[in-house]
């Protein structure tokens, strides 16, 4: 086996990568920590593995260590870490939206019927969600006529004198070309 610390490292960090990326948070936690432990913290690679420790941990609902640990990357000398973690950070302490329950689609557990009872009628107990129904209009959306006669038709002369403006404004660059 190799003794360099720092390829043990990356290969640790390789490894809680491929964890994460897998969905294995708890594994990958260990290997990431692992490998932050085997280089100096200033290092690129610990840099790099505590960006994915931070994450790891927020996947598995460790968020207070998540965001301890990202207050740290924060000020980390290398500056594509330092940015990384001040914008994890940023995400970390975000409020966390709420899920409103119409949002949700609840899929019914199918795995209690046995195999010779798929009839509709053993189906027809499970829950189903209401439908929405738009309300009904009783009478179709009439608009009202317009009475002329209370309407201000009286000629401002604004397009005599826009027409004039124009007329001059074309007069002049002929004159000036």
């Amino acid at each position: 086996m190799n003794d360099d610390p720092k390829a043990l490292a990356r290969t640790f960090y390789q490894a809680g990568k491929a964890a994460f990326e897998s969905g294995e948070y708890r594994q990958s936690i260990s290997l990431l920590e692992k490998a932050i432990a085997l280089v100096p913290k200033t290092s690129i690679l610990s840099g790099e593995a505590g960006i994915w420790l931070v994450m790891a941990q927020d996947a598995s609902g460790r968020n207070e260590d998540a965001i301890a640990l990202c207050t740290q990357l924060a000020k980390h000398p290398h500056t594509e870490t330092a940015q990384q973690g001040r914008r994890l950070l940023y995400i970390l302490k975000a409020p966390k939206l709420t899920k409103r329950p119409e949002w949700k689609t609840e899929i019914p557990d199918l795995s209690k019927l046995e195999d010779g009872d798929r009839t509709p009628s053993a189906l027809a107990n499970y829950p189903r969600t209401p439908k929405k129904r738009k309300p009904r209009k009783d009478e179709p959306l009439e608009l009202e006529p317009i009475d002329w006669s209370q309407v201000d038709t009286k000629d401002n002369q604004f397009i005599g004198i826009a027409l004039a403006v124009i007329s001059l404004l074309v007069v002049s660059w002929a004159v000036l070309s």
